[in-house]
């Protein structure tokens, strides 16, 4: 038996938003996007929210619209406007629950993997204030001068995403059967289906309608926590942790319940 992972999605299964949306208003006040790129991205992923964006054909032409987004820009501008925008635009998003899920995944012992179509120029950095390194991006292709070529290495969508955990964990030896996946997107219930252990988070319609029919675990995610905060306070009590105590706690009261019976029967049977 070989190590176990837990694989993530990252917009609205760890961030509260879009990674790619997130971004287009630095880039749109750098002169790399429109206005017209801009309300045509957020109406893109509107339909992609409503589950009218998650078959192939409507997958190709958000890659190929991406493709053709971004030739000629600088790769390095890219890297530098999100750095300077992160802790703006993704920090304060961060899911608590999702926070805590993570590190209950590490304190067992498990590598943590962020699986994301966004660009491996945006996610990386999100891992990297997650403290993941372990990154599944799209991967676009860079000239000799710098610049977007308009060509796609590796569009991390669907079924791409399937095939590259499965590269992964050949190469780390992860056995998948003991392995975790979460998303909230039916784009990638062919992820969830890989592992021993999917949970569907903040699911759309069409995800949580093959959750329902396979009996896989649903969470809702609701308190996104800048990290600072996170680190400041008292972390949020993880989800597993949480079932725990419940368990804990019901266990608990019916001892003392019983406890409490005994006696009373006891006194009754001396009083007579």
């Amino acid at each position: 038996m070989g190590r176990s992972a837990a694989f993530f999605d990252l917009d609205k299964t760890v961030i509260a938003k879009s990674s790619a949306l997130a971004f287009g208003r630095p880039f749109y006040r750098d002169g790399l996007i429109s206005r017209r790129d801009v309300i045509k991205g957020a109406y893109a992923q509107l339909i992609f929210r409503v589950g009218g964006g998650s078959d192939e054909q409507s997958m190709t032409k958000t890659r190929d619209y991406l493709a053709a987004l971004v030739k000629g820009w600088r790769a390095e501008q890219v890297r530098q406007i999100v750095r300077e925008t992160l802790d703006e635009l993704i920090n304060p998003y961060v899911y608590a629950e999702a926070a805590a899920l993570i590190a209950e995944h590490r304190a067992a012992g498990r590598d943590v993997v962020l699986v994301s179509t966004s660009g491996d120029e945006m996610v990386r950095p999100i891992g990297e204030l997650l403290g993941i390194s372990d990154i599944i991006a799209t991967r676009m292709n860079v000239g000799e001068d710098g610049c977007y070529t308009g060509e796609i290495d590796f569009y991390a969508a669907g079924p791409n995403k399937v095939v590259a955990v499965k590269e992964l964990a050949a190469t780390r030896d992860y056995d998948l059967s003991e392995s975790f996946a979460y998303s909230d997107s039916v784009t990638d219930a062919g992820l969830l289906s890989l592992v021993g252990h999917p949970t569907a988070v903040n699911p759309d319609r069409g995800l949580r309608r093959i959750a329902v029919e396979r009996d896989w675990p649903m969470l809702e995610f609701r308190h996104p926590i800048p990290l600072s905060r996170r680190l400041r306070e008292r972390p949020a009590v993880p989800v597993a942790a949480a079932a725990i105590g419940i368990g804990a706690a019901l266990a608990i009261g019916l001892a003392l319940y019983g406890k409490h019976r005994r006696a009373r029967q006891a006194a009754a049977a001396l009083a007579t």
